[in-house]
């Protein structure tokens, strides 16, 4: 009766087991945000300062050591001044903003130069204040989103696959799959072997990133 009663715990214990959920790889982490500089101004002025210099050889060296793929250019202005002169000042400011980018040797049409006047202040101030941290230029530089080494990865893919699998069948989608993964045909092989290890419950290796 005692070995009956094991018999029967050990059988429920198993298909728990069995209940749970594969293990899932974990989520990456999120992209960083792209490079943005900032570019302040006098009152009611345009111009590029000394400092306003430097800030744009940062932004032009970040394009160019990083692959940029754009840059932006967001003139603001504070609430001093009417509303439709405040327009025509910031796109001044971005187009200043872009003129000097262009000679640090980002391509020109590489650069979106817009103005938003009093839009977006950065200090929320009521109408008429002067502001100076609301006088500005906002560049953003784009960049490529960070890719992932898929050679390595098939090859930690297929590590993992025969450490855990102890009779690998000669054929069937896996030994096809890491014959995609062994050609170069990195987009047809790496899903079927992250399914086949995830359906063995075997976590996934980390993806290395280029």
């Amino acid at each position: 009766m005692l070995k009956s009663f094991i018999a029967v715990i050990g059988a429920a214990l198993l298909l728990s087991a069995c209940d749970e959920p594969a293990p899932q790889a974990a989520a990456p982490p999120p992209p960083p945000p792209p490079p943005t500089f900032m570019v302040f101004y006098d009152w009611d002025r345009a111009n590029l300062s000394t400092q306003a210099m430097n800030t744009l050889q940062q932004a032009a060296m970040a394009y160019k050591s990083r692959g940029g793929t754009g840059v932006t250019a967001t003139g603001h202005t504070d609430t001093s001044g009417a509303p439709e002169y405040n327009m025509a000042l910031s796109v001044r400011r971005a187009n200043g903003v872009k003129e000097g980018l262009v000679k640090e040797g980002v391509p020109a049409a590489a650069i979106t130069a817009t103005g938003v006047g009093e839009a977006g202040l950065l200090v929320k101030t009521g109408d008429g204040v002067r502001e100076p941290q609301n006088r500005r230029v906002e560049i953003v530089v784009r960049i490529p989103a960070a890719g992932y080494n898929e050679a390595a990865y098939c090859q930690d893919l297929m590590a993992a696959w025969r450490k855990t699998s102890t009779a690998a069948p000669a054929q069937g989608p896996v030994p096809e799959a890491m014959a995609d993964c062994t050609a170069g045909r990195f987009a047809k092989g790496i899903p079927v072997l992250e399914k086949a290890l995830t359906d063995s419950r075997v976590p996934l290796p980390a993806k290395k990133p280029i």
